[in-house]
Formats: structure tokens, sequence, C-alpha cells
């Protein structure tokens, strides 16, 4: 295993451990730049990834590390320019590698030319294609609506708003739109953006007295996707400037297409404003998909990698890992690895064996109160001290309802036990948030869906 291919396949178990913005945010860029009895030094592209990753991701970078090379005991980072790196591409590209770095594959056709953005490029990743996006009855409606927007631009479902949990493919069917435009008119400007870096651009161009500017480069794309726009709950100016270019471009007839974890309605401090525009046009969502659907993601992917799985081991992993495609992608990545590393045939056996720390059945181990408070702080975005006080604000006191409702059904923790957790409440007061919670899911789809997400997340955590 070369150290490039260590590094893919400690980046897929890193991937499943942190959120997706964190993981994008610090291990964009990155790489093994040397192993040596033990010791690995990762190259970094600046300074603040280089404290992170030392300082906060240490133990998981050292743990995903040492699942395919058990030797690992140390690492260390070092700032370097990918210009001076070696030039021994890894065989699979990886979606957080920098566009630009990618190898065009030979399925993607000739003509399809990144078209650039100002000082920007288009930021869409080449493998991302309609062609290799596996069609189930959890995306039918996404996926069809993507097509039509991308043959159809500014014409048909304008904004097109796609939702769903992590991990189950909005970011390729986002980047697929991109693609299939640039495939068939590489004159148009595309730009993929999560919102996390449309913000910090944003913050950048108010320090620089530059915010004319970077509006007036936006409203010059012909199809602008933005990526995990719930990540605009709570900024006000960021939500203040978007608006305005939303509607510029929106009255031009551009295409805007935006994902986010949850539908709208259930994105908590937006303006209302912002909320009808992304209610005005098509609302898709992207389910968990099926049985069936997550065989087939399993045998495509494990055909492109090169080592195809039999029936009834696409069976097993597909029948025992069932909440979105990444975590089936990462379970896939483990088991390729490990087979190449021992020589071994991915048997039945095998991948049970492989397999027998990620795959859980029923509740997940380790998960504690303090999960909860946490997840449900980042999601209602109030902070941890309103959720354990005593304030009686209306969306405070929905999460702090939902946050006790997750202790016991999730938990199993006593209504007294909860009481205690947030600030010595009567155990009737967890009582009442758990049976309100729990009538509220059978009538109220935005909280239905604020649980069923909360869940989701977490089992996912470590």
């Amino acid at each position: 295993m070369t150290n490039e291919e260590l590094w893919q396949a400690a980046l897929g178990e890193i991937e499943l451990s942190i959120s997706k913005a964190n993981f994008i945010t610090w291990f964009k860029n990155t790489s093994i730049l040397s192993s040596e009895r033990g010791k690995i030094v990762i190259g970094v592209p600046n300074g603040f990834s280089k404290e992170w990753l030392e300082n906060k991701y240490r133990s998981y970078i050292i743990k995903a590390l040492q699942n395919f090379h058990k030797e690992v005991f140390e690492i260390s980072c070092l700032i370097y320019s990918p210009s001076n790196i070696s030039q021994d591409k890894p065989k699979n590209v990886d979606a957080i590698k920098n566009p630009e770095q990618y190898q065009v594959s030979s399925a993607i056709p000739k003509n399809i030319q990144f078209k650039p953005f100002g000082a920007k490029s288009s930021n869409l990743n080449s493998r991302y294609l309609f062609e290799n996006f596996i069609i189930g009855e959890n995306n039918e409606l996404a996926r069809a609506a993507c097509w039509a927007v991308s043959q159809n631009l500014g014409k048909v479902y304008n904004p097109l708003f796609i939702y769903g949990n992590v991990g189950l493919g909005k970011t390729h069917l986002l980047q697929s739109i991109g693609n299939e435009v640039l495939k068939n008119n590489p004159q148009k400007n595309v730009v993929y953006i999560t919102l996390e870096k449309f913000a910090t651009d944003l913050i950048e161009s108010i320090k620089n007295g530059r915010v004319s500017e970077f509006k007036a480069t936006f409203q010059q794309v012909d199809l602008l996707i933005i990526d995990d726009i719930q990540f605009l709950s709570g900024k006000e100016k960021t939500q203040n400037e978007f608006f305005h270019i939303f509607n510029a471009l929106y009255q031009l007839n551009k295409q805007l297409v935006l994902s986010s974890d949850r539908p709208p309605k259930s994105i908590a401090t937006i303006e209302d404003r912002l909320r009808s525009r992304f209610e005005g046009g098509m609302i898709a969502d992207i389910g968990r998909p099926d049985l069936e659907t997550r065989m087939a993601i399993l045998k495509e992917k494990s055909a492109e990698k090169g080592l195809p799985l039999t029936e009834e081991v696409s069976r097993f992993i597909a029948e025992n890992i069932k909440n979105n495609i990444r975590e089936l992608e990462g379970a896939l990545n483990r088991i390729i690895a490990l087979s190449e590393l021992g020589g071994k045939e991915p048997t039945l056996d095998f991948v049970k064996k492989t397999l027998e720390t990620t795959i859980s059945s029923g509740k997940k181990q380790g998960i504690n109160h303090q999960n909860v408070i946490d997840l449900v702080s980042d999601f209602y975005n109030v902070s941890q001290e309103d959720l354990l006080n005593k304030g009686r604000k209306q969306e405070v006191a929905l999460a702090r309802q939902v946050a006790m409702y997750l202790m016991r059904s999730e938990l199993n923790i006593s209504y007294p036990g909860i009481g205690e957790k947030f600030g010595g409440r009567d155990h009737t007061t967890a009582l009442h948030a758990f049976e309100k919670i729990n009538r509220e899911l059978d009538v109220n789809e935005r909280i239905k869906e604020a649980v069923f997400t909360l869940k989701e997340r977490l089992y996912q955590l470590d």
C-alpha cells in the first residue's frame, strides 16, 4: 500500500467520524509526505490546518491510520506546496481533493471544459455525473428534477431545492447538473460552492471593502449551486447579501440550485423572505436507499475499484449498513484496503470480520447525554447554556424538549436523571417533554424531520 493509498483509506474512515464541513475544511489538500518507522508526516496547506490536525484531530488520524497500518504511533504535520510533492496520484480520486488536481476520467467526454469564473473555477468534481448516479425509489424525484434543470437552465424548477440527510448523494446530484451543463454548453458560467465557503468569501470581501465586487462576480453566473444552505441559519449578514444575489439571478432567469440536510421550513433562524423564495420553486427530497439500491451502489462502486463483490457479500453489507451511501462507501473502502493489504479474497467470512466493529445491531454503544446536547444545540442553533437553563423562549423550549425526548427514547435515561441534567428540573418536566414530542411526531412534520435527522446524526457519531 503506497502512502497515497494509505491516506485515501484513512480519509475514508475519518470522513465517517466528523462533520462534512469540518472534514472538507481541515483535510482538503492534505497528503502523506513520508512514513518511516511508525512516524507519519502529513502535508497540509497552511498553519491553521497544521494546528487543527495536530491538536484536535490527532487521535482520529492515528486511529484511522492504524486500521490499515498497525505500526503507526505518531503523526506530525508539515506545511507544503502541492507543486513540490510527488506526482504519483492515487488510483481513485477523492471528493476532498482540489478539482484542479484531478485527472479527467476517460469515461468523461473530452469536450467537458470547466469555464473559469473570474479568478475562481467552477469547483466541480468531474467524477460526479448523472451516468454513475444509482437511481432508486429514494431519489427518483430528485434525480429527475436535477436532470430537467440541467437541460433547461432557468426555465423549470427555479430554484431547485434538494434536501436529505448526510451521505445520501445530494452533492453527487448537484454537481452532476453542473457537469452536464458544461458538457453541452462549455461557455456557461457554472459555480458550485458550499455555503460555508460563500460566507467565508463574503467576510473576506467585507474586510477588504470589496462587497460590491463580490456580489457582482456572483451575479455573472448562469448556474449557481450552493451546497449545505442550512448553514445560513443565524448568519444575518450572509443572509442579507445572499438574498440580493438570489434576487438578481432569479430576475435574470439564471438557475439556482440549493441543497440542505432539511426542508426550508425546518431551517431555524433564517429570514421569512429567504424561506419563501426557497419554497417558491421545486423541492425534492432524497430518502434513505432501500436494500436493492444499496446493493446496486455496492456493485457499481466495487466494480469501479476493481474488486467486484459476490451477491452474498453485497447483500450482507447492504443489510447491515443502512443509513447512507457514505457509510456504504466507507465500509467498501475498508474491505478493499484490508483485502489488498493482506492479499485476501473478500469472502463473506472476511467481510464479516472486517466490519464487525462497524456494524452495530440496534442502538450504538458509547453515546451519552452530552452527545445529544451537542447535536441539539447545533441543530437548533441555540447555545448549550440556553438549552440547559430555565429560559422559556419558544425556540429554546422546543429544542430542550427534543433533547429530553432523545435522552429518554434513545439512551433510556430515567426522567429524574434527565431533569437533573437540565438544571435540576423536576422529573415531571422531562416526562411532559417526552410525551409532548411523542405526540407531535404523529402530526407535526417539522418535528418529525428534526427528530429523524438528529437520530441519524446520533448514530453516526464515533
